[in-house]
């Protein structure tokens, strides 16, 4: 009996310690304007106001340092036989303490220290859905990262890069959309 004690010290320091409560939260993605999978208002894309929509989150770990957050479409340009993924939106060093932004935030309304890199309308700015062809899938992907950028990235492609080895969570909403939707 006098085994049993140290046995069980050996199994229990193998197993996962229990986490502190800020890790027990997840980082989730939501948008007041359109829910996951579903189609995402005119206003937000080419066939309207062109506008950045509102985003909220919650979760972001204790540890964050900034947050990135990139939009693109895998469905460029025909989601029948997607050629590439379309990058709509490209913003980072968004303060770690922010959780939300505005309808139209790309237009002069992000938090102070955040920045927008080109997406590939070849624009600092948000570019809405605006699918050649059929329904597209449209990812709005958040980054918690225990780092602020250094530099200014030129694109999504120099921004991973930058993230790489620096994510502490990430959260995904998906919206599509169709022209004349």
């Amino acid at each position: 009996m006098g085994r049993w004690p140290v046995a069980w010290l050996v199994v229990a320091s193998l197993l996962p310690r229990a986490a502190a409560p800020e890790a027990a939260v997840m980082l989730k993605l939501v948008s007041p304007a359109f829910a996951a999978g579903q189609s995402i208002p005119r206003t937000y894309t080419c066939e309207g106001e062109d506008r950045s929509p509102p985003l909220a989150w919650s979760g972001v770990p204790a540890a964050a340092k900034s947050l990135a957050l990139i939009v693109d479409d895998p469905d460029a340009p025909d989601p029948a036989a997607p050629r590439m993924t379309w990058v709509h939106w490209v913003v980072y060093n968004i303060p770690p303490q922010t959780t939300s932004l505005a309808e139209g935030a790309s237009s002069g309304g992000l938090p102070a220290g955040a920045a927008e890199a080109r997406n590939d309308f070849g624009r600092l700015r948000y570019g809405g859905p605006c699918p050649p062809i059929g329904r597209h899938r449209y990812f709005h992907k958040l980054y918690a990262l225990d780092t602020v950028i250094a530099g200014q990235p030129a694109d999504k492609a120099a921004l991973e890069a930058a993230m790489r080895g620096h994510v502490l969570a990430e959260a995904q909403l998906m919206g599509t959309y169709q022209k004349g939707d």
